[in-house]
């Protein structure tokens, strides 16, 4: 697993190469503001061979955060991950891995028949019922996260992941009232908590797409402030120290900038922003689509006032700039399989981001 001393001295390896806020603290230790993602693509040995090379190149070059799911690519996005993992220069010790679980994933490609491999797979083992299941492959139920958890851990080849989100949440809303999806994430978290204490994940959180962008009056929408209440719930239920719910992945950017703008999370009586909560309790914040899926990474698509605010060479690297400047933002989350992208994207981590003052001056 990641640890405090294996982080740092890879940030003391690499920190010389970029700006002063390059490095930032997760948990006893630091990781890169600029994280790989994994999902796009296909399950292909050739996209296999792409995101290999992106993520050697990645851990080579000063980035120390790798962000899979059990689902990416039909699961093999995580074997990727491990292979590069086992065969690195860089420390295990050094790398902040993290993975989700929630929506059903197959096993290295899609099937003929998806519906009897759930059922094979799945249901007919008894690891998650029917009656679970929104869309027919989505649940979050304590027995379904601890299977998906084990066959994540198998494929990357890890004892232990150093975050563990719970994959999509609001899915759920779609056959369940609110109510009864907070009660499920509390009953996974108890799960993670145990697991936790096992030595299985060292921090959770939720990775959502709408949940915590969204108005209250939105059918996707869930409440930060409950859903932190119910991780605590959790943790006392399972007797453990401290909490481990640490992080939140959502989407940001400077067209998809809801997680700050939009007031929709209960904190003391008031009514804050996502990252506004985030930036209060001390959560971290990991940003998905940093980039738009890539449409912010042509000319003129970030707004001339606010592209004006940003340091970088390319449309890239200033959307990523902009989402390393929100507050409460530990770092921004990028996918890349071709290796000169990754690069570029590597290198908005030598221009710092705005301050928090020239930040908000861009809403003004």
């Amino acid at each position: 697993m990641a640890t405090a001393d294996g982080t740092w001295r890879y940030r003391d390896e690499h920190g010389e190469s970029f700006g002063r806020t390059y490095f930032r603290r997760f948990g006893p230790g630091v990781v890169s503001s600029l994280g790989l993602g994994t999902y796009l693509g296909e399950p292909t040995e050739e996209d296999d061979e792409r995101y290999a090379e992106s993520v050697r190149t990645a851990l080579d070059t000063g980035v120390n955060l790798i962000d899979t799911a059990v689902n990416y690519r039909a699961g093999r996005s995580e074997r990727v991950v491990g292979e590069v993992l086992r065969e690195s220069d860089v420390p295990r010790e050094s790398v902040v891995v993290a993975t989700k679980g929630g929506f059903v994933p197959f096993d290295g490609s899609r099937p003929e028949d998806p519906g009897r491999y759930v059922r094979e797979t799945f249901l007919d083992p008894g690891l998650v019922t029917a009656e679970a299941l929104a869309h027919g492959s989505h649940a979050i139920t304590p027995s379904f996260l601890d299977a998906l958890l084990d066959r994540s851990l198998d494929a990357l080849g890890l004892e232990t992941v150093d975050c563990y989100y719970v994959h999509n949440p609001e899915t759920q809303l779609a056959v369940r009232d609110r109510e009864a999806v907070y009660d499920q994430l509390e009953a996974a978290f108890e799960l993670l908590e145990r697991r936790r204490a096992r030595g299985d994940l060292t921090h959770y959180g939720v990775a959502t797409w709408d949940a915590l962008r969204v108005p209250p009056d939105a059918d996707s929408y869930l409440d930060l402030g409950e859903i932190l209440t119910r991780a605590e719930s959790a943790a006392d239920r399972v007797d453990v120290e401290d909490c481990g719910f640490a992080a939140v992945q959502l989407p940001f950017n400077v067209r998809m900038a809801d997680a700050f703008t939009v007031e929709a999370h209960s904190h003391d009586g008031d009514r804050v922003s996502a990252l506004a909560f985030a930036h209060r309790e001390n959560l971290s914040v990991f940003t998905s689509a940093s980039l738009g899926q890539g449409e912010l990474t042509t000319d003129g698509a970030i707004p001339p006032a606010v592209a004006a605010e940003l340091d970088g060479d390319t449309p890239a690297q200033r959307a990523l700039n902009f989402a390393r400047s929100a507050p409460a933002v530990t770092a921004a989350l990028a996918g890349a399989r071709d290796v000169s992208h990754l690069r570029e994207n590597v290198a908005a981590g030598t221009f710092d981001p705005m301050g928090a003052s020239q930040f908000d001056d861009v809403f003004e």
